[in-house]
């Protein structure tokens, strides 16, 4: 079945349709939801509500860009407002000035995936939303700024920040 096929199908809320869509996207979006959220259970919560909001408004999607790079944006957003319900985003740090450091942040040795979300489990909420939001999705400042209602002096320090507790964190574990 094309893609295109799916996306009809969705939109007439069928249920086999969801189905697949759930089986071919909930380990990769659970894993988007889990970098943004400590518990299991929480990522498993923004899961099942960010599917919840895949079938309910799939006609918002427009076919602008891929149907997996919406769907993870979707998932973020929902990461996002369960954090944001949970916990408060606290900024350490945050009194307007750039860390002085060099943005030549790399991991060297071999990591797991494993090692890698417990080291951003480590990180203060604020560090970790802005490294996951910029780095891996690849999100610009202000766009960031916009999103969580930061300045993009705030956003630029929160990543200088992570990186550098990152940093030590990786020098601790022996990287």
């Amino acid at each position: 079945m094309s893609e295109q096929d799916l996306l009809e199908r969705l939109r007439a809320q069928d249920r086999s349709a969801q189905k697949l869509i759930y089986e071919r996207y909930a380990a990769l979006m659970f894993s988007v939801c889990r970098r943004y959220l400590k518990s299991r259970e929480d990522a498993e919560d923004a899961l099942v509500s960010g599917m919840y909001k895949v079938f309910t408004l799939i006609d918002t999607y427009t076919g602008a860009g891929s149907f997996e790079g919406w769907i993870r944006r979707v998932m973020v957003n929902e990461a996002l407002m369960k954090l944001r319900k949970n916990q408060p985003l606290v900024f350490p740090g945050d009194d307007g000035l750039l860390p002085e450091s060099s943005d030549s942040f790399s991991i060297e040795a071999e990591i797991s995936a494993r090692e890698i979300l417990e080291l951003l489990d480590q990180l203060p909420n604020g560090y970790r939303t802005v490294f996951n939001l910029y780095v891996l999705e690849g999100m610009k400042h202000h766009e960031i700024a916009e999103m969580l209602g930061i300045s993009i002096n705030t956003s630029k320090s929160q990543l200088l920040l992570a990186k550098e507790k990152l940093r030590s964190l990786l020098k601790k574990k022996g990287f």
